[in-house]
């Protein structure tokens, strides 16, 4: 795959004149912040606003109804909890749809946080550089079609309907031939490989859904491999240490391979490295070969300086919220230079302009997510304890509340009193429930160790999600208007998801 060619870039006459509009406008309401405000924006407009592309129900009750059967048939089948330890299932699919995973150039991600907002990255970049990508991420926010991307969207309700019933008879010849039936992942992925081979796309972005070696997602031999930093979660199937963990993921490392390393436990690095060399694959280390060398905080963001495999990077706006979101960045963009051969092939950076405007355009529904204001309410699906430390310093830093409520629903399945203890320091107070999914941790079982937590005096406890978010938002403005009251809902994608639709996103 040969890099694009260099864009002109926007006119600096016509930036400038931009710039002063926006400063002269902005003066008008507030003198103190005019500068600041129009830079950020300048930079935002060059990518476009970021869409947070989560669907709404389809508004064709026949699509609609459609839709509904095809989910209503897919929950037949295990869940993502429950695995057979296997790619045969899924290999034998591939084997009667064509090998369509094979049409494709792919760039796969592990790890054990920031999968999916490196996945969107690393999609906005080769998208900016004229390339037709599929994006395949787990799990969804609030409707299953965002699992499956083209183009940098959602596929429609229509065409997810369509692909369903297009593998659905093989799925269902596969399902007659092994001993156990195709996952509800294992189907899933098996639709995303045919709906990109079928698109064409030039290149699939694919997270793995757990671990590596055995994941769905597995039957691709991706010429990049990402390891976003790996942490302890899913214990019962990966290993109860970093470097367990990471011999799992290290599976999706293949021959002659380009691994692009966040930066990882001690232990865990020395696992990657060595499977690197076993298969002679080349490695990229964050700190060493790419990372962030400076970061500022923004209007609706942060200010990025990022040193990739071919050069720096200045003058990077991110309107997204985090260092972790930064490190996410570096990853994506030393993957992306991968990809096109950069610090192989050849030395020169990637463009300056197309990746600024890449990376101004990116949108991670969900993750440090403004959903309402006065008071601010604010969704982040941290659900591990690396993702709530992670959370709770984005929080004090990109957010000045001198009052904030924490929403917490979990999964029964997770480490939740290290979740709780990372997120004491930061909340006020805390409302305890639960959300709709079976894994759902019972809302009285959750309050009993956030009493152990937090104390019995800042919690609270509201079993049905509205009420704890209407109790949430009381206690956030008990302070008055101006006080700096906020909200942050946290602990699980799917609560985070329900949050959303009940506070009218999607």
């Amino acid at each position: 795959m040969s890099e694009r060619p260099d864009s002109a870039g926007p006119d600096p006459d016509d930036t400038f004149d931009e710039f002063a509009e926006l400063v002269e406008e902005e003066t008008r309401r507030d003198p103190d912040l005019a500068v600041i405000e129009a830079g950020s924006r300048t930079l935002r407009t060059q990518g476009g606003p970021p869409q947070a592309d989560v669907p709404a129900r389809p508004a064709d009750p026949e699509v609609d109804k459609a839709l509904r059967e095809v989910e209503a048939e897919l929950a037949t089948r295990w869940g993502e909890t429950k695995l057979e330890p296997s790619v045969d299932r899924i290999a034998a699919l591939m084997d009667v749809l064509g090998e369509p995973q094979r049409s494709y150039p792919s760039i796969h991600i592990t790890g054990t946080n920031g999968k999916t907002s490196t996945a969107r990255m690393i999609e906005a970049l080769l998208g900016a550089f004229d390339l037709r990508t599929g994006r395949y991420t787990s799990p969804h926010v609030q409707s299953v079609t965002e699992r499956i991307s083209l183009d940098g969207a959602p596929v429609s309700a229509e065409r997810f309907i369509e692909t369903y019933q297009d593998v659905k008879p093989y799925v269902e010849m596969v399902d007659a031939a092994q001993e156990y039936r195709l996952s509800f992942f294992e189907v899933l992925t098996g639709m995303a490989y045919a709906a990109f081979a079928d698109a064409p796309v030039d290149v699939a972005v694919v997270e793995v859904g757990m671990g590596g070696t055995w994941d769905a997602t597995n039957v691709i031999d991706a010429g990049v491999a990402v390891v976003t930093p790996i942490d302890l979660d899913h214990t019962d199937r990966l290993g109860t240490t970093p470097a367990e963990i990471a011999t799992e993921k290290a599976g999706i490392v293949k021959q002659d391979a380009t691994v692009i390393m966040a930066q990882q436990p001690v232990d865990a690095a020395q696992v990657l490295l060595k499977k690197a060399v076993e298969v002679g694959a080349t490695v990229a280390r964050e700190g060493l070969e790419f990372g962030v060398l400076d970061r500022q905080v923004a209007v609706g963001g942060q200010l990025m300086t990022l040193r990739g495999l071919g050069g720096e990077y200045t003058e990077v706006y991110l309107p997204v919220h985090g260092a972790h979101q930064a490190h996410n960045a570096a990853v994506a963009l030393a993957a992306v230079e991968a990809f096109f051969g950069v610090g192989s092939r050849h030395a020169r950076p990637l463009d300056i302009d197309t990746v600024r405007k890449a990376f101004a355009s990116v949108a991670s529904p969900g993750r440090m997510e403004v959903v309402r204001r006065s008071p601010t309410v604010v969704l982040d699906a941290a659900h591990n304890p690396a993702g709530a430390r992670a959370a709770a310093d984005t929080i004090g830093e990109a957010f000045q509340f001198s009052n904030l409520i924490g929403v917490v629903g979990a999964s029964a399945d997770k480490n939740v009193r290290e979740l709780l203890e990372a997120f004491e320091p930061v909340f006020a107070e805390v409302v305890v429930t639960q959300n709709s999914s079976h894994r759902a941790m019972d809302a009285d079982a959750l309050a009993a160790i956030a009493v152990e937590v937090f104390g019995e005096e800042r919690v609270q406890v509201e079993p049905r999600l509205p009420d704890a978010l209407e109790a949430a938002i009381t206690l956030a403005e008990e302070e008055g208007e101006f006080a700096g009251g906020g909200v942050l809902v946290t602990g699980s994608v799917i609560t985070v998801g329900e949050a959303r639709l009940l506070l009218g996103k999607g």
